[in-house]
């Protein structure tokens, strides 16, 4: 048997919602069934989505509409849909409610934290002292761009180890993860990496990209089995 596992669309790109490629890819050498889920401007639908799906991917994307997490746009805020914001916040704390697996990737992460009551910096250039520069410039993906460190105690530690290398694409980072919502690694320049709530099954959010390292490291396939897995046993 193979946990269905709904993967929310990231956005929309002229008209057309879209998710990209590598995280149904991901689900299905996980051993996962991928299903798009699209933007719907409907209660009941959101409901029918949580009970369909057994665990739920959030992706990447654009920056979140900052008057949604109690601010107004700051320098350096980028391209914003309110009507996307909404829609994955409001699936975001059902699924919660739910108990059912999350595994949310770079904005998704952020969109975790948001539901819970967490803040966002809107730019990185707004958070004070001197941070690293996360948005890498290679020319691929899988390639690694710095160095995080788990929290002792965190599942997240459990699963990858004590610190590993990732790959870097955001300008915006978690300031207040939000309630009942823990930190689970940070880069370099402390800069909150993962979160995770641990008295959920599986609510784990990563601000890096494992679904376009899923072929080079075993730590990010690790962690799309252990999502799959508890989407199976839940």
């Amino acid at each position: 048997m193979e946990p269905k596992i709904g993967i929310v669309v990231c956005g929309f790109t002229q008209d057309r919602q879209f998710v990209t490629n590598p995280y149904i890819q991901s689900v299905r050498y996980a051993k996962g069934i991928p299903l798009v889920l699209p933007l719907v401007r409907s209660d009941h639908l959101l409901d029918e989505y949580t009970g369909l799906c057994d665990g739920f991917l959030f992706c990447g994307g654009d920056d979140i509409t900052p008057l949604l997490f109690g601010e107004e746009p700051q320098k350096g805020n980028g391209k914003t849909d309110v009507t996307v914001d909404l829609f994955q916040i409001r699936l975001m704390k059902r699924i919660l409610k739910s108990g059912k697996p999350v595994f949310a990737i770079c904005r998704g992460m952020q969109i975790l934290s948001v539901a819970c009551g967490g803040t966002i910096w809107q730019d990185m250039s707004l958070i004070p002292g001197k941070t690293l520069d996360h948005m890498q410039q290679s020319a691929v993906r899988s390639e690694v761009s710095h160095r995080i460190r788990t929290e002792r105690g965190s599942r997240l530690r459990e699963y990858v180890g004590s610190s590993l290398f990732v790959n870097s694409f955001h300008h915006q980072a978690v300031n207040s993860p939000g309630k009942n919502v823990s930190v689970s690694a940070r880069a370099q320049d402390s800069t909150i990496e993962a979160i995770e709530i641990k008295d959920h099954p599986f609510a784990i959010g990563v601000q890096w990209h494992p679904e376009c390292m899923y072929r080079s490291s075993s730590e990010m396939r690790k962690l799309f089995h252990e999502f799959v897995l508890h989407s199976l046993i839940n």
